[in-house]
Parts: C-alpha cells; sequence; structure tokens
C-alpha cells in the first residue's frame, strides 16, 4: 500500500471515527484496522490532533507554515549580518573599493560557505566586477615608487 500525506480534515475524521467505536466497547486494536490506518500512526496522530477541530487543525497548519517561513527569513538576515563587515570593529572599515569588496567576497565564500551570488548581493558587489580580473602593468610599481619620491621631495 502507498504511502499517502493526510490533510489535518481526513486525520480529524479517523480520529473521530476511531473514537466512536473505541466508546462502543471495542478495543484500540480492534478499532484502528477499521479506519485504515496502523495502530502507531493512530496514536501518533492522536497526541497531535487530538482533540482539536477542523478549523483548529487548519489553523495549526497555518502557523507552522508561516512559522518555518519566518525561521527561514531570520536565518537568511543572520547569514547577511555575518557577511557584513564590522565597520566599528577593527576590520578596515567599510569595503568601498572594487578591490576589497572583492577580498571580502572571497573571504565570505571561503569562511561561510556562501554563494558568490549571495555574497555579492549582500556587499553591493555587480557580479561582473568580482569576476573581473584587474590589469597589472609592468611598471606599476616604478610609477609608485616616483610619485611616493616626488610626493616626499615636493610635499603638496
Amino acid at each position: 500500500m502507498p504511502k499517502r500525506k493526510h490533510t489535518a480534515e481526513e486525520i480529524i475524521h479517523k480520529l473521530r471515527e476511531a473514537e466512536v467505536i473505541i466508546a462502543s466497547g471495542s478495543t484500540v486494536v480492534e478499532a484502528v484496522p477499521r479506519t485504515g490506518v496502523s495502530e502507531q500512526t493512530f496514536y501518533r496522530w492522536r497526541t497531535e490532533y487530538g482533540g482539536l477541530r477542523v478549523h483548529q487543525a487548519r489553523r495549526l497548519k497555518q502557523l507552522e507554515t508561516e512559522n518555518s517561513r519566518l525561521n527561514r527569513a531570520v536565518a537568511e538576515l543572520t547569514l547577511d549580518n555575518q557577511i557584513l563587515p564590522d565597520t566599528q570593529g577593527g576590520r578596515g572599515g567599510k569595503p568601498l573599493s572594487p578591490a576589497r569588496r572583492r577580498l571580502c567576497v572571497q573571504h565570505a565564500r571561503s569562511v561561510l560557505g556562501v554563494s558568490e551570488r549571495r555574497a555579492c548581493r549582500v556587499l553591493e558587489q555587480p557580479r561582473s566586477t568580482q569576476r573581473h580580473e584587474p590589469l597589472v602593468r609592468d611598471d606599476e610599481q616604478a610609477l609608485t615608487n616616483d610619485i611616493v619620491g616626488l610626493a616626499t621631495r615636493f610635499g603638496r
């Protein structure tokens, strides 16, 4: 017999049917096969739905669905807050340049195990910028050294 998921209404109906049979003098072992469920299922349903009316069971399912949705939202927000760098905690402040954001995205991916898409969305880094390999020119270091030398020699 294939397993199938019963609705709350069906479960409550079968519980009531079993209760009527039990109230007429039968035992649980005799009453449960008449409802079409196993004894273990009957006891599990009775602990979960015992004494509920149909509208209460519907409301219970709605609340469970809403609770799971809110738990997912809280988990996602918590993860987003872990991805964001701490601006006051001495980690170097808010990443403004694409290079620093690129490093933050790589850090979030390696430490927290999040996807590149999510890390880029949280850090507001375009994914095309994340994947862009910056070109480092051969004379970049020499130009930087010359600029520093001129700045120390002439000031402003």
